[in-house]
């Protein structure tokens, strides 16, 4: 199923019924699971055999959105999680150990950002945070024996910085070091950021993948290409957990996968539920046909901001000045996505009067879905974030985050021209 291309994969991925079944996946709303035979259910219990015995590990509907989130990303091994940020947090927490750190890009999502520079470190793991622009060097600088791992956004919310995957991915190899990205808004539709040498890769499936603003999810996809085995950086993967009577996750084919199931979310219960899977498993199979309309009109708004009198500033990477062109053309070529943040000419009371003016377009806490929205980040998403760390995440008082949805393109643009005459 992996050879097919991604517009085949987000309609056909993830389930294949048999002769007289649904054809879709149907909604498993079930807690737990019959087996008659004893030996059965102890081996699944052991991890020696494959199957369902509980939804707060595992469950039929939400494996049908693992495998078809894994297959689109082109990875081995997919965990659908409560929400974007328990996707985070679970692989931290299946890397991480008191006295551990790691190493994050500064321009992330303020939900990501609290995560790791607040959250974190209250169970001792530390983050050290880095310019995504940085180079090479001072980016190893960060690096020591605990580190565990490194962390980027594809397309950073709401900077709209570019990730550079070569620099990354060149020093965490060198270092035997996981790359991790968040690729919710690039999406695997626009980049794979497996085949860009990370190692992992996390989503808001709540974002495009769902696309109606209707389910809240995550997701995790395992690569399947890190070798745990024998690396000392981590040893959790290479000593005996005697929760599952000596099994050494390094040695395993799935190692990273199977741990953080088989722990993490055993422990913490923070899956996806049935009904959200298949409300996002619906929504997913018009991933690419969103993608691309999504493009097109966020290329064409762009474009019409970057010459109104009233925007300062117009943060894109598919305009042709942006200072991460270049980065996109080289890992985006098809389309940069929906998101852009611009720069109105004024101070934060003139970007609430344009918002509030605004009559097709919303003001939400919210991104990435069919409908155009905008948000204050500073204000809102952001809020947390001390003066100098709005700085260092690229959030300007002026900013305002639009998400450009799939209406038509004109009747954005429009509704834009007229809040704009309000400032």
């Amino acid at each position: 199923m992996n050879d097919y291309k991604p517009e085949t994969l987000c309609v056909q991925a993830g389930y294949k019924p048999k002769n007289g079944e649904s054809r879709i996946p149907q909604i498993c709303q079930s807690t737990t699971f019959y087996y008659g035979d004893t030996q059965n259910m102890a081996d699944l219990f052991d991890l020696k055999a494959e199957g369902f015995f509980y939804s707060r590990l595992a469950n039929p509907t939400v494996e049908a959105l693992e495998k078809k989130i894994a297959a689109l990303e082109g990875g081995v091994y997919g965990l659908g999680c409560a929400s974007g940020m328990s996707a985070i947090l679970l692989t931290a927490m299946t890397l991480c150990e008191a006295g551990d750190n790691i190493v994050c890009a500064s321009e992330i999502y303020g939900g990501s950002f609290n995560l790791f520079s607040v959250t974190l470190p209250k169970f001792g793991i530390e983050c050290r945070f880095f310019d995504a622009d940085c180079s090479a060097k001072k980016l190893e600088s960060l690096i020591d024996e605990r580190t565990k791992f490194v962390f980027a956004e594809t397309i950073a919310n709401p900077a709209i910085v570019v990730l550079d995957f070569d620099k990354i991915a060149a020093v965490c190899k060198k270092h035997e070091l996981l790359f991790i990205v968040d690729n919710t808004l690039a999406t695997p539709i626009l980049c794979r950021p497996f085949t860009l040498g990370a190692n992992i890769v996390v989503h808001s499936t709540t974002k495009y993948i769902d696309g109606h603003a209707a389910a809240l999810g995550g997701m995790i996809i395992d690569g399947g290409n890190f070798n745990f085995k024998g690396n000392k950086r981590y040893p959790a993967f290479n000593t005996p957990d005697e929760s599952y009577h000596g099994l050494v996750y390094g040695e395993l084919a799935v190692a990273f996968g199977t741990k953080c199931r088989a722990q993490m979310i055993r422990d913490t219960g923070a899956i996806m539920s049935p009904q959200n899977a298949f409300i996002t498993y619906l929504g997913s199979d018009t991933l690419a046909l969103r993608m691309e309309r999504t493009c097109r009109n966020a290329e064409r708004v762009a474009a019409f901001l970057a010459k109104h009198p009233k925007v300062e500033w117009v943060k894109y990477s598919a305009l042709p000045n942006d200072k991460y062109h270049k980065l996109a053309k080289k890992y985006l070529p098809n389309g940069t996505g929906g998101m852009m943040s611009f720069g109105i000419k004024g101070n934060a009371k003139d970007c609430a009067r344009f918002m509030e003016s605004l009559k097709l377009i919303t003001q939400e806490t919210h991104v990435a879905d069919a409908r155009s929205c905008v948000l204050h980040p500073a204000s809102t998403t952001h809020r947390q974030l001390s003066e100098q760390q709005l700085i260092d995440a690229g959030i300007s008082a002026n900013l305002v985050r639009l998400s450009v949805g799939i209406e038509n393109a004109d009747d954005i643009i429009a509704d834009l021209t007229q809040a704009l005459t309000n400032v």
